[in-house]
């Protein structure tokens, strides 16, 4: 007999608080802790293990952060559904990985009873925002989606490297480095390589 209970994967860098979260979970009938991740290459590989229907993934982590661990749970595993646990409700990070994927997003000192109110929400396939993220969205534009090496060549382009050099850098050619920044100098709205540096610092795109 196949459970009812909702499936879960916690995931965050501070143990303290994953082992709080869980032992709250634990006392919920319909709820479920599967798994627990301190970074995004972990939550990456225990997601594709466990197939949960829910991960409750922190932003700020070592080795990968939570927005490009969403992106990548939800590109093999779109029936799963990410909600973001943040002390930061107004970092662009949130709407980074909104873009990415996650249809939610917290403030983790939000009450017991609006974490497990998220948590079902959010599972059921609804969104949820806290009142203080969903302003900081509404103040701030939707960014632009990368891909992986977009993201990969901008940051190279940030390091003064050229086209050849950032192409020697990944193995791909001269003219593919050309493609990928024509790409995203049109996703920022940029005129010319500079420009599409400074715009990406500016919306806190790139990280330096």
């Amino acid at each position: 007999m196949k459970s009812s209970k909702i499936k879960i994967l916690i995931v965050d860098d501070h143990a303290l608080l994953r082992r709080g979260l869980a032992d709250l979970l634990r006392y919920e009938k319909d709820l479920s802790v599967v798994g627990e991740a301190g970074d995004g290459e972990t939550a990456i590989r225990l997601a594709a293990e466990l197939k949960p229907d829910l991960v409750v993934m922190d932003l700020m982590m070592p080795v990968m952060d939570g927005v490009e661990a969403t992106r990548q749970i939800k590109a093999a595993l779109p029936d799963t559904h990410v909600l973001i646990l943040t002390t930061f409700g107004t970092s662009a990070d949130v709407s980074r990985a909104i873009a990415a994927g996650a249809e939610g997003a917290i403030m983790k000192d939000a009450s017991t009873e609006v974490q497990l109110e998220a948590i079902r929400a959010v599972a059921a396939g609804n969104k949820v925002f806290s009142p203080e993220i969903q302003r900081s969205m509404d103040e701030t534009p939707v960014p632009p989606t990368f891909t992986q090496r977009q993201l990969q060549v901008l940051q190279s382009v940030t390091q003064g490297l050229g086209n050849k050099e950032i192409a020697q850098q990944f193995g791909i050619s001269t003219d593919a480095v050309k493609q990928h920044l024509n790409a995203i100098c049109t996703k920022l709205g940029a005129s010319n390589r500079a420009e599409a540096v400074s715009i990406a610092l500016r919306r806190h795109l790139l990280r330096i």
